[in-house]
């Protein structure tokens, strides 16, 4: 039995552990402007409200608008050739996936990325699971706000009611908590549980396995 009907999932942190490859694709990006590189720590409290915040985090200060421009323009150009050189599904995701798509659940994933690298990275790792993912676009505002998760609940063909949100970040707690869905948070990716649960996190899980015990039962 299924706790939900449909589960959307946040992408980088949740399902997939793309850090590795991020860090890569912006010291290549800052490298190649000039700019000093960041170290892996710094680039994962840069990651969770899309590339160009992470590029504007990453940039020194006072970089001007132009040089950052150019600055995130390299990044998209040298991630989407190497955003799966690293990349990998955390221990436990595909079966939690397969669990869920089993039990006739709708599956759906909502990412700050580019919309291009989160489609291209579902399709090539879970191409078989997941029918619906939706990144940054152009005229839909990005997490926190709501937009995304509603975009993926019409996709689907979802009941907002019957409809939970999974991710590790602040920003996922507070784009569920934005479009009416109850969030679990967890703590096998980019953020502590000590950090989750300070940024108002009700429910915090440690492995997929946990969390597939939740849902499925």
């Amino acid at each position: 039995m299924l706790l939900y009907d449909s589960v959307l999932f946040d992408l980088d942190g949740t399902l997939l552990d793309t850090l590795q490859d991020l860090a890569e694709s912006t010291n290549y990006a800052l490298v190649s402007s000039g700019f000093p590189a960041r170290s892996l720590e710094e680039i994962r409290a840069f990651v969770g409200n899309g590339v160009a915040r992470l590029i504007h985090l990453a940039v020194p200060d006072g970089t001007s608008e132009f040089c950052e421009e150019r600055c995130l323009a390299l990044f998209r150009h040298y991630y989407l050739d190497h955003m799966s050189c690293k990349t990998e599904p955390y221990p436990g995701i595909r079966e939690l996936l397969t669990a869920l798509q089993q039990s006739g659940c709708r599956i759906g994933v909502v990412s700050n990325k580019f919309d291009g690298a989160v489609k291209g990275l579902c399709r090539q790792y879970f191409g078989d699971i997941l029918s619906v993912a939706v990144g940054e676009q152009a005229g839909i505002r990005k997490k926190p706000a709501p937009d995304l998760v509603e975009c993926c609940l019409q996709c689907l063909d979802a009941d907002p009611g019957r409809a939970v949100y999974v991710g590790d970040s602040d920003v996922d707690i507070q784009t569920a908590k934005n479009a009416g869905l109850p969030c679990i948070s967890v703590s096998w990716g980019f953020r502590s549980r000590d950090f989750l649960i300070e940024h108002g996190a009700s429910v915090v899980i440690p492995s997929p396995l946990e969390l597939q015990k939740l849902l499925v039962y």
